[in-house]
């Protein structure tokens, strides 16, 4: 039995040690690394779940080119833990229905899903190859309540079945807060929310972004800085209430929003 735990504080150490020098090298290192970082601990079946879906990824990169990700590790940091930190400010929330656009490979909507199994997800991606893999993970992981649409948030947000639809819309990398806010404030329900994950330049694109805030019917509520290991770079969670009705003539027609940005 001493054996038993001077092995388990030498794990736990060990663990501690990679994670401030911000190294995760394996999926059970990033179930602890989950856990300092939201004080929620993984499932074997969650475990299993991103082990698979990083095989997956790291397999079909190699032909596809889908993200530039392409170390094991970064895929745990930049990926996975990224995704997971919107739990942030979205656990105990409603999280019915939840669309996270422009999903590429599936981030952040993948990993919470398997972390949030109720939930009912959209992944919205407008490129055929990225949208194909995430049908691949949503299959090969079993995961029920996923529908994978390829199209672009603009005409989705023009669509009855879509538009103000969701608890959540969530975005990664995808444009900066004007343009965004008109893909996303759409798709909210009046009461639900939206959240947009940015660099360091998020305070200062939030600001540009006030007047097609309170055009689509938003309003700010917070920015929340994030941290993660081995990371140099400031992150942020901006987000954004639906406290009204976005008026019927946005999103405006696909292009637009990025050509002529609202402000």
């Amino acid at each position: 039995m001493p054996e038993d735990i001077d092995a388990c504080f030498r794990h736990c150490s060990r663990i501690s040690r990679l994670l401030q020098a911000g190294i995760i090298a394996g999926v059970k290192d990033l179930s602890q690394a989950v856990y300092t970082l939201l004080g929620m601990r993984l499932t074997s079946n969650q475990i299993a779940a991103l082990r698979l879906y990083e095989q997956e990824l790291l397999v079909w990169n190699e032909r596809l080119n889908l993200t530039a990700i392409r170390d094991p590790e970064m895929v745990r940091i930049k990926h996975f833990l990224d995704s997971l930190t919107c739990l942030l400010v979205m656990r105990d929330t409603p999280m019915e229905r939840v669309i996270d656009v422009g999903t590429g490979a599936g981030f952040p909507g993948i990993p919470l899903k398997i972390v949030c199994p109720a939930m009912k997800l959209t992944l919205a991606e407008s490129v055929r190859k990225k949208a194909d893999f995430c049908r691949h993970v949503v299959q090969k992981l079993g995961l029920t309540g996923v529908e994978v649409v390829q199209e672009r948030a603009e005409t989705l947000g023009q669509m009855s079945a879509y538009r103000e639809q969701y608890n959540w819309a969530l975005a990664r990398a995808v444009a900066e807060m004007p343009v965004l806010v008109e893909y996303l404030l759409p798709l909210i329900s009046v009461g639900g929310s939206m959240l947009a994950m940015k660099g360091e330049d998020a305070p200062a694109e939030t600001q540009t972004a006030e007047k097609a805030i309170r055009l689509l019917g938003g309003q700010l509520r917070r920015l929340v800085p994030v941290t993660l290991p081995g990371v140099a770079d400031q992150r942020y969670l901006v987000v954004i209430d639906k406290v009204a009705a976005t008026p019927p003539t946005y999103p405006r027609r696909p292009g637009m929003p990025a050509k002529k940005p609202l402000g």
